[in-house]
């Protein structure tokens, strides 16, 4: 803590003797999960994913996200914001850490590290206690790869008001460092259900009486001319395939978003917003 200015080592000393800590390295285990968990290359059933810096240590406090360990490297905290932070976090997890900056610098993806890390758990809610509103959009991922596009959908559902997303056919790991960066801390505030088959996934939407819309360049129906039910649900395909074929065989609608250029279709996040925020705003706003 040499590097650090006396005011900031004093309230890391008040901090740090209030709670008891390690003094870690790179070869640590600590370290070597976190490089786990960003790599994506091992198993994690339990969905813990990592969070760097002030913003998402914030998203985490505010969405009272459980936190598993927190990473502190004192030479890169330069505010007063991040030490207050760190108090808050230190009183959430059993499991604080404390590491050098050239161990800090090998983990972080930031240039600029603001010299704090969380290992913090993925909401995974019980669909049990999923209660839609009385006027409701699901967004439906139906065999999405790209972790990217899912948190971009994410991050639109949030701006959206959406309910919840559901995902059936899940190609992609819900934790990926890309993923989670890409939802801006949506995948902390919408609620995501998984289901083991799409069957399980209709059903549900069907019991709750849910009003399914397939996204498909096909269909006649555009979505500027719907008039959408007050449970609304849109099913989004496949980067590369589409919808999944069982989908078309249940009763369900069909909309399209017309393509006026060359393109025959658009990015399965930018039509997912377009539907999302259309039926959202008819819904919520639309008073005819």
């Amino acid at each position: 803590m040499d590097n650090i200015n006396e005011n900031y080592k004093k309230k890391f000393r008040n901090i740090l003797k209030n709670h008891n800590f390690l003094e870690i390295g790179e070869h640590n285990s600590v370290i070597k999960r976190i490089k786990n968990i960003i790599s994506n290359q091992k198993p994690n059933p339990e969905k813990f994913f990592v969070a760097d810096g002030i913003w998402a240590q914030n998203r985490i406090l505010e969405t009272n996200t459980q936190i598993d360990s927190l990473i502190i490297c004192p030479d890169c905290v330069y505010t007063n914001e991040a030490v207050a932070i760190i108090e808050k976090l230190a009183e959430k997890t059993k499991n604080l850490y404390i590491v050098s900056q050239k161990t800090y610098e090998k983990i972080a993806e930031r240039d600029k590290p603001d010299g704090l890390m969380s290992i913090a758990k993925l909401p995974m809610p019980d669909i049990k206690d999923f209660k839609p509103r009385e006027k409701s959009v699901i967004l439906v991922l139906d065999g999405i790869e790209i972790p990217g596009n899912i948190g971009t959908m994410l991050r639109a559902c949030d701006g959206a008001g959406v309910d919840a997303v559901f995902i059936c056919n899940r190609r992609a790991r819900l934790t990926h460092p890309k993923l989670i960066k890409g939802s801006m801390g949506a995948v902390l505030t919408i609620p995501m259900f998984e289901f083991s088959d799409v069957d399980s996934c209709y059903q549900f939407l069907k019991n709750n009486g849910y009003t399914i819309f397939l996204a498909d360049t096909r269909a006649k129906n555009t979505y500027f001319s719907q008039k959408y039910p007050s449970h609304t649900a849109f099913v989004m395909g496949n980067e590369r395939h589409g919808i999944s074929r069982e989908w078309y065989s249940y009763p369900v609608e069909m909309i399209s978003i017309p393509m006026l250029g060359k393109c025959d279709s658009l990015n399965v996040g930018v039509s997912a917003t377009i539907l999302i925020y259309d039926a959202s705003m008819k819904l919520h706003f639309d008073k005819k």
